[in-house]
């Protein structure tokens, strides 16, 4: 079903539309003026527009002309009195999808929609397609260095595979994208690929979470959910930071993984899965086991192909390429030219330790393609890095790469000030702005919400 608005100021021919759509199966949302559709469009999804040509307020060539002005990619077919051709013609060439002429007959009207709905679909695919290329093409594991070359050959050997997989390493290693690697050049690539943060997920809500729950199960449980196993069939599941499990739930996913079976909260009857399970920890596993705070059974059984993902100063190898390629990547999402990091920039970024890995440095390099003015980076767009002083502080107290002056050395006010810098940069998103700013959103979010705070509600 289609939501379909229809523009014409003669109420008889807006009631045959919106009845032969409605009998075709789709939602018509029928108007006389080309002012109400714009009221419309603001408020409500629309997949296609009908519009009349000739109306007296806003002809349909002047619609077309105001949807182009403002941006609105919603498909226009033109309704044309019979033997118009010019003005089919100049419909047409002014964007419009399609025409129909008067009087409008109802096996034409939905032949004409019934084809505009699949060239829609068809530009829909051929988006998701292209988005998703662009995804694979940001997610891709950039490194070159002797361990990246081994790490990224074992991804393809165990890729062919149904194996449980155990990945480790630091935080910002890049668990998760070596993953979602390992699902993309499987033979389920098409399936889905689930997610679970053990960490994250509140204690009552772990079970539910992974194995589902039945109407009643609980109270609040309205309805029958299917847990993270049941959506993740022929394809993948990750289960991030595995370690953060809680014991009980240690021996019931230890069950699914040996059964491919389980029952959802408060069932009985046990339902079959055909999921490749993949686990991260950025802790020692078999530490864990050692001192009782993992399973040794539910380890032997994740760890059928271990895998450890080394940190980012045992691999500087590959910084260059890394800092590029993030440096490309915000660069394209911000909409402005960056022709290449500078020397001085790329020995500053190797001396510094990065406790946080290749995360920490993606954040470092996007911040300074924001905060930076030139078309190449160069060390000072780097002061905001953990352990940097902030240049400038005795010249003015102007740093040269953010393009603003710090004029007061209380904390408060240089934060309140960089706070507010970042969130200018990030067009107001907050996630954005506080890994610009080297922070997690609660705290940001706290800062915002200071009883002083400009920003406050």
């Amino acid at each position: 079903m289609a939501t379909i608005l229809c523009v014409d100021d003669e109420p008889n021919v807006l009631h045959v539309i919106r009845r032969t759509l409605e009998n075709a199966g789709h939602r018509a949302i029928g108007l006389t003026n080309v002012d109400a559709a714009f009221g419309v469009l603001q408020t409500e999804p629309v997949d296609l527009i009908i519009s009349d040509y000739r109306m007296p307020e806003a002809t349909g060539l002047e619609f077309l002309q105001r949807l182009t002005e403002t941006g609105t990619e919603v498909p226009l077919i033109m309704l044309t009195a019979h033997a118009s051709v010019e003005h089919a013609v100049a419909s047409m060439k002014a964007g419009a999808l399609d025409y129909v002429t008067k009087p409008i007959r109802a096996d034409q009207l939905k032949l004409v929609v019934e084809h505009a709905l699949e060239y829609l679909n068809m530009r829909r695919s051929t988006r998701q397609l292209r988005e998703a290329a662009a995804r694979r093409n940001e997610d891709r594991i950039v490194g070159d260095c002797g361990v990246m070359r081994s790490l990224l050959q074992r991804i393809q050997t165990i890729s062919r595979t149904r194996a449980t997989i155990l990945i480790q390493g630091e935080s910002g290693t890049g668990k998760e994208l070596v993953a979602r690697s390992i699902h993309r050049h499987s033979e389920w690539a098409d399936g889905p690929f689930i997610t679970i943060n053990c960490a994250a997920l509140p204690e009552s809500l772990v079970e539910s979470t992974m194995f589902g729950h039945e109407k009643g199960a609980f109270t609040g449980a309205i309805r029958q959910v299917k847990g993270a196993f049941e959506r993740a069939h022929n394809g993948t599941l990750l289960l991030d930071e595995i370690s953060e499990m809680r014991r009980d739930l240690q021996a019931k996913l230890l069950r699914v993984l040996q059964e491919r079976e389980f029952e959802r909260v408060g069932g009985t009857t046990p339902i079959r899965v055909s999921v490749r399970v993949i686990a991260t920890t950025n802790r020692d596993l078999a530490t864990e086991v050692r001192e009782g705070r993992f399973r040794e059974d539910l380890y032997y059984r994740l760890s059928v192909v271990p895998m450890t993902i080394p940190p980012l100063r045992e691999r500087l190898e590959d910084l260059p390429a890394l800092v590029r390629h993030f440096a490309q990547r915000a660069a394209r999402e911000i909409g402005r030219p960056i022709e290449g990091i500078l020397p001085e920039a790329m020995a500053l970024l190797a001396s510094h330790p990065w406790p946080g890995n290749v995360r920490e440095l993606s954040h470092a390099v996007e911040r300074a393609v924001i905060l930076s003015e030139g078309l190449s980076i160069g060390a000072d767009a780097f002061d905001l890095l953990p352990g940097r002083r902030v240049s400038g502080a005795a010249s003015n107290g102007r740093s040269p790469s953010s393009g603003f002056a710090v004029l007061s050395l209380n904390i408060a006010e240089a934060e309140q000030l960089l706070i507010e810098r970042a969130l200018v940069a990030t067009n107001q998103n907050r996630t954005r702005a506080a890994d610009l700013l080297g922070i997690s959103v609660r705290t940001l979010r706290n800062k915002l919400n200071r009883p002083d705070d400009p920003h406050e509600n």
